[in-house]
């Protein structure tokens, strides 16, 4: 009915649900918001899907939604994680100005956009895995960036992201869900359509999984670690 509401009925909604999901180190009923389906149920502009990593972020997604002219359902991750997260906190002045940005650029890439040569696509928690990993400053040639809204996907804003980057050599898509679930089978023709041929898109994620989650927290680490180390190429190291 969320999906289809529009397109058989004509009946517009304002539904918003906040979904608990993300790679937390608990059992499958942490990671249980079935991203990937509410993913495959998006069509037509029917509703919209978004993993907001900021509070400001959020609370201009839930405004947008109170008062956008274009009442559609509204499909939010939420993990539990972020709302303790030392880094994920927002000034004041954020939350009183602008609005909800559907991609976020690396807020502490160098200002010489020349050094980057990989960038790195995620979206939600993972970002701060990524982000707070012990390796990341020596990494000056990798670039982090959120795609807060997955539905509708913002092509005009990626591409415009990708082509600020003149030596950009690789790009990737990094998850902490298995490759069977998440974002991937949606977001990459997407991403493949706004990165130049030239630059190689890869992957990083869990196996195909039955289970959304490991359920063993020392298993949990391990994945979460590799899965990091690998899309900020210091696997090994």
């Amino acid at each position: 009915f969320i999906a289809s509401g529009r397109a058989k009925w004509g009946q517009l909604s304002r539904l918003t649900l906040l979904l608990p999901h993300g790679h937390e180190g608990q059992g499958p009923e942490h990671t249980s918001a079935r991203l990937e389906r509410f993913l495959q149920l998006s069509a037509e502009d029917n509703m919209r899907v978004a993993y907001p990593t900021t509070p400001a972020q959020y609370f201009h997604l839930l405004r947008r939604q109170a008062v956008c002219p274009k009442a559609r359902p509204l499909v939010v991750m939420t993990p539990k994680s972020l709302l303790r997260h030392p880094r994920a906190t927002s000034r004041l002045q954020e939350l009183a100005e602008g609005s909800f940005q559907a991609l976020l650029p690396d807020p502490e890439g160098p200002e010489d956009r020349s050094r980057i040569t990989r960038l790195v696509l995620c979206s939600g928690k993972v970002f701060y895995d990524l982000a707070t990993h012990a390796k990341r400053e020596e990494q000056g040639h990798v670039a982090l960036a959120r795609i807060e809204e997955l539905y509708p996907f913002p092509a005009d804003s990626t591409h415009a992201l990708v082509e600020s980057y003149p030596n950009l050599k690789e790009a990737y898509w990094v998850q902490e869900e298995p490759m069977n679930q998440g974002a991937l089978s949606y977001i990459g023709p997407r991403l493949r359509a706004v990165v130049p041929r030239k630059v190689p898109l890869r992957h990083v994620a869990r196996p195909d999984r039955a289970s959304p989650a490991e359920g063993k927290n020392q298993d949990h680490v391990k994945e979460q670690t590799r899965i990091v180390e690998e899309a900020l190429g210091v696997a090994g190291e």
